[in-house]
């Protein structure tokens, strides 16, 4: 096996199981609602860590047939898997704080701290660029591979 897909064998574990216990979470948030519901970002992270555990599985196969080298594959997957965790950890932070049903409407803030609009959208170009360029590199590695 080699590092990308030790890396994203890790990833869909840890993702899986962060999953399951956000599940946790989510049914005592929904036991303890008026309206039987947890908030909007403890069931954006149930979901995005599930959703990220399989996501991981599929680059773990990408992984595996991609032409490129190993020191390619395996930067390209961590830079998607880094990504994957970030978008969770901030859906847990918001879930934790419950400051926000929307990470972005005006005015911007994690807890009571303001956030400025170059961090919240920065961010979010970043982790465009690493989750959809670390997949992609992957993809095409095994695109040259198959065919």
């Amino acid at each position: 096996m080699n590092l990308a897909q030790k890396y994203c064998l890790t990833g869909a574990g840890v993702f899986f199981l962060i999953g399951l216990i956000t599940g946790i979470w989510k049914y005592y948030k929904i036991s303890k609602s008026e309206k039987a519901q947890a908030t909007f970002y403890i069931d954006t992270a149930h979901r995005a860590s599930l959703m990220y555990s399989f996501a991981s599985i599929l680059l773990f196969v990408l992984a595996q047939y991609s032409a490129f080298s190993e020191t390619v594959n395996a930067w390209s997957a961590l830079s998607a898997l880094s990504f994957f965790a970030f978008a969770i950890s901030t859906y847990i932070l918001h879930g934790i704080l419950e400051d926000t049903d929307n990470q972005f409407q005006k005015p911007y803030r994690l807890g009571k701290i303001p956030l400025p609009g170059f961090l919240v959208h920065g961010s979010m170009f970043f982790l465009i660029l690493g989750e959809l360029g670390g997949s992609s590199i992957l993809f095409v590695g095994t695109m040259l591979t198959i065919w």
